[in-house]
């Protein structure tokens, strides 16, 4: 307690001699103004010059943005096999950690641009005072003094100004870099963010670039190359000017000898060497960004990546896509060939989709489609005419007790004001599911939907993802309010490959972060929708309307199932809208589409859904040459092939004769020709006084005994073939003529 306040009583002394003694030494002060003045002008001086130092070592954190040291990196898309696909980019940056530039890389930049890096605290106060002389001996700024630090600093946070301003917050946040991270943190994001013309930045996309190889493998020339580039990128670039980054390479070897990292021998060897460069790479293929728009909004939705951020983040994303499909779709839909329309202004949409993984091979989006396009025709909701009668009327009545040879009823019907009409306008009455759907009979479609229910209908086309808010009989001929995407059947259509099983399609396969690791999201949606056997008829009848109906014109060697379908145009009469076709065939599904950005009176196409079967078969046909397609479809086990349709014979050459033998005195015998289907029943009848009964029935054979025929009379006998799949009767034979007597 003493102590303490002796410790108080001496401190309170000292405060009031200090007091004192500045009082009296400012009373002297005020004796002698300019004494005072001059006092009071020293303290400012160095009162402010202690603010400023110290707002200059402290006060980079103002300047130093920590945001901006995350670079925009390149995403980069591969195949499965890891097959470069494409780039996503803001700035075209590959980013790589320092641990893979070799020594004689880092030297090279080093030696050029910074040699003392290692040994300053981010500002070289000896090349400050160097170039602050030249500065005033030229009375402007005429020699930059920037280490690498300050260069990072000004790249990054800064403008290109040359105002001592800029040059102030460049020291400023310089200061601050180097007291927060390591020199070797810095020399990875410099050698990161540098810029080497062309829109190459980074010295990993500029090692690919310019010699296709990375940056671990770069040689001691090479390595000089890129360095010296840094100073003038549209300079020095090789591919601007050979004579230009010869002379700047060799600059910098010198520097690399100057340092010590060259010997003389080595030195005037590396000089005497050519650039090494290989040829300019090409810009990135244009059929390429059809895929990419797919991937960028999958994505989106996906994993909740901006485009943006898609674009800067660096990632890794491995996709479905086919490379030599997408090329192959890209020229066809290019072709002009395949499009009747009003004007050349016609797009068109292929998509592909694999059966097993439901990946999507190839997909065009349109005409000469270019990325970030509004109309990416496989992203566009279209009407899709006949190709919804498979999906929302035939197979659900197939999984609701109908056959493919039921009989249905083909005539201009009226349903409560809704008149539906054949495009061609003829009507056959009684006609089997399985070429109703052939020859895309609209009349027995709208009849079948109504039987089994509009519900029904659309809880398939739910189940599909197919989802409508249509409530009307057009359901069954495509007339939708809104429509689907080429994308959206394809992928319906594929469930018929898998036995009836339903797998949302994709174009991402997966997706990395900068660090490499893998990112998740939802499983897609997987489900059975239909029964194997409902699939199966289903893909067997639309075999049948590429072989016998809508679909048969133009040819294709391989196996092939798939559906036609058209819109009418809305203002000019005969014309169509939109002409479709969804293909299978045993390895994946393809959905083609053709038609307008907007349909007007100047916008139609001349033809309907036969140029979608055109353009179809010609790539399909130029795919196969490519690989091993199936000529066949492989029927999955546990289920009927669809029986092959029977033609009912005419026949004409009934004969009728007596034969004697057995228990029976007389017999009568019936002869007829017929043809090689064995299925055939043959309904014999007899006709007598008493009129025409059934008297018996064979299959197959072209003969009939009758073991008690009547001798007293003469009789007459027909035979009548049956159908058995359809129950369907064909004509009566020639009448045959059986009398003893006459």
């Amino acid at each position: 307690m003493r102590n303490s306040q002796e410790v108080k009583r001496f401190m309170i002394q000292m405060k009031n001699y200090i007091r004192n003694g500045f009082n009296k030494g400012w009373q002297s002060l005020s004796k002698h103004r300019w004494l005072k003045y001059l006092t009071l002008s020293i303290a400012s001086v160095i009162l402010l010059s202690s603010i400023g130092f110290f707002f200059i070592i402290y006060g980079g954190g103002l300047i130093v943005d920590e945001k901006e040291m995350v670079l925009p990196a390149t995403t980069t898309v591969v195949t499965e096999d890891g097959t470069y696909a494409g780039r996503l980019y803001t700035e075209n940056r590959l980013l790589t950690p320092l641990s893979d530039v070799p020594d004689h890389v880092l030297t090279a930049f080093i030696a050029t641009e910074d040699e003392r890096f290692y040994s300053h605290a981010g500002v070289d106060f000896r090349s400050v005072l160097r170039a602050v002389y030249k500065d005033i001996v030229a009375l402007d700024k005429v020699e930059g003094a920037s280490t690498i630090t300050q260069q990072l600093s000004k790249n990054l946070f800064l403008t290109n100004d040359q105002s001592w301003m800029r040059k102030t917050k460049e020291v400023m946040a310089s200061m601050y870099l180097e007291r927060n991270y390591s020199k070797n943190d810095i020399l990875e994001l410099y050698l990161n963010q540098l810029y080497f013309a062309h829109g190459v930045y980074g010295i990993e996309t500029a090692s690919q670039y310019f010699f296709s190889k990375s940056v671990s493998d770069l040689t001691v020339t090479e390595g000089a190359l890129l360095a010296g580039m840094i100073k003038g990128p549209n300079i020095y670039s090789p591919y601007i000017s050979e004579e230009n980054a010869v002379a700047r390479r060799n600059v910098v070897l010198n520097q690399m000898h100057r340092v010590g990292y060259l010997e003389t021998e080595e030195l005037l060897q590396l000089q005497g060497q050519g650039l090494g460069v290989t040829p300019q790479p090409e810009a990135a293929p244009a059929y390429i960004d059809d895929y990419l728009e797919v991937v960028i909004q999958e994505i989106e939705s996906t994993y909740n990546i901006t485009r943006d951020e898609l674009q800067r983040g660096g990632y890794r994303v491995t996709v479905h896509m086919d490379p030599l499909m997408q090329k192959k779709a890209y020229e066809h839909v290019n072709q002009s060939n395949y499009y009747e329309a009003s004007n050349d202004e016609v797009e068109a949409s292929v998509v592909i989709v694999d059966k097993e993984t439901a990946g999507l091979k190839a997909v065009i989006g349109g005409r000469h489609y270019t990325i970030g396009q509004s109309h990416h025709q496989a992203l566009t909701k279209h009407q899709p005419g006949s190709t919804i009668k498979p999906l929302a009327v035939y197979t659900p009545a197939l999984e609701n007790g109908y056959h493919p040879y039921t009989l249905l009823t083909d005539e201009q019907k009226d349903f409560n004001g809704y008149i539906v009409r054949n495009a061609n306008n003829e009507y056959v009455g009684d006609i089997p599911l399985v070429d109703a759907l052939a020859e895309s009979k609209n009349t027995t479609a709208v009849s079948l939907l109504n039987d089994i229910g509009i519900d029904t209908g659309k809880s398939y086309l739910d189940q599909l993802n197919l989802s409508t808010k249509d409530d009307g009989l057009a359901i069954a001929l495509g007339g939708l309010s809104s429509g689907y995407t080429p994308i959206q059947m394809a992928t319906a259509y594929n469930t018929y490959l898998n036995e009836g099983i339903y797998r949302d399609s994709s174009a991402v396969m997966s997706i990395s972060d900068r660090n490499g690791v893998e990112m998740t999201s939802a499983e897609g949606e997987e489900a059975r929708v239909f029964e194997k056997q409902s699939a199966w008829y289903t893909l067997n009848m639309l075999e049948r309307v590429v072989t016998d109906g809508t679909a048969s014109r133009y040819d294709y060697s391989g196996a092939l199932a798939g559906k036609t379908g058209s819109t009418q145009h809305d203002s000019v009469e005969g014309a169509t809208k939109d002409a479709w076709f969804v293909g299978l065939t045993p390895e994946f599904t393809i959905s083609t589409w053709i038609g307008f950005d907007q349909s007007d009176e100047e916008h139609y196409l001349t033809k309907g859904s036969s140029q979608a079967v055109h353009l179809t078969k010609a790539l399909l046909s130029d795919i196969n040459q490519m690989d091993n397609i199936k000529h066949a479809f492989d029927r999955p086990s546990g289920v009927e092939d669809l029986p092959a349709p029977i033609t009912l014979p005419e026949i004409t050459d009934l004969n009728a004769s007596f034969s004697l033998g057995g228990f029976n005195l007389f017999r009568a015998e019936l002869t007829w020709s017929t043809p090689s289907d064995e299925r055939i029943i043959y309904h014999v009848y007899e006709v007598t006084e008493d009129g025409k009964k059934l008297i018996g029935k064979t299959a197959g054979e072209g003969s009939y005994t009758i073991r008690q025929p009547s001798i007293l009379q003469m009789t007459r006998y027909y035979v009548e073939p049956i159908n058995p799949l359809t129950n369907q009767a064909g004509t009566l034979s020639n009448p045959a003529m059986l009398s003893l007597f006459d």
